[in-house]
């Protein structure tokens, strides 16, 4: 919940930026009536689930390798070996899984705001919300949607594992854990 500001703000700004300059050429052709389409599956394909995979990795990767980090200089981690526990299946199975469960509904987040910003920039060039919502509809299938949300997916994948595994090879002192968070 707490990174649904960050996603939102850069999902908007990622919208406006590629509206803005896809239209500014593609009106010199007089094919800005497209710049929807563009956008739309830019966003869908591609960009949602990159911007919101960057945020989750600055955020939560991070704050994973941190806790994970000082766990293991506290000797936490060896004292859940003590006591027979796996630390990799009590504590990295849960962020992990929680990294790829959320990675999906943020990155349709991150859409939603960016054709919203998409759709400032078209109203600020004349179109009306009616033809670009028509657009982006015409443009944009399901597929690209469940596309991006793969990658989405695989993203939360990523982000958690190598959070996760970054805490788990943290050094000795105090400042190994800064190095494995960065």
């Amino acid at each position: 919940v707490n990174a649904l500001p960050i996603v939102a703000m850069l999902g908007f700004l990622f919208g406006l930026i590629l509206a803005f300059q896809s239209a500014v050429p593609l009106k010199y052709y007089g094919a800005d009536l497209f710049v929807p389409n563009l956008v739309a599956l830019s966003l869908l394909r591609e960009m949602g689930p990159l911007i919101t995979a960057i945020v989750l990795a600055g955020r939560s990767g991070s704050a994973f390798a941190a806790e994970l980090g000082t766990m293991k200089i506290n000797e936490e981690i060896d004292a859940l070996r003590t006591l027979g526990l796996d630390p990799v299946r009590f504590l990295v199975t849960a962020r992990v899984l929680a990294a790829v469960l959320v990675m999906p509904p943020l990155s349709v987040f991150a859409n939603f705001f960016g054709l919203a910003g998409a759709a400032l920039v078209m109203g600020s060039f004349g179109f009306p919300l009616v033809t670009f919502c028509n657009q982006v509809m015409s443009a944009a299938r399901t597929g690209d949607l469940l596309g991006g949300l793969f990658k989405s997916l695989v993203f939360g994948l990523l982000v958690g594992a190598v959070g996760c595994l970054r805490g788990l090879q943290t050094g000795a002192g105090a400042s190994a854990v800064g190095d494995s968070t960065t």
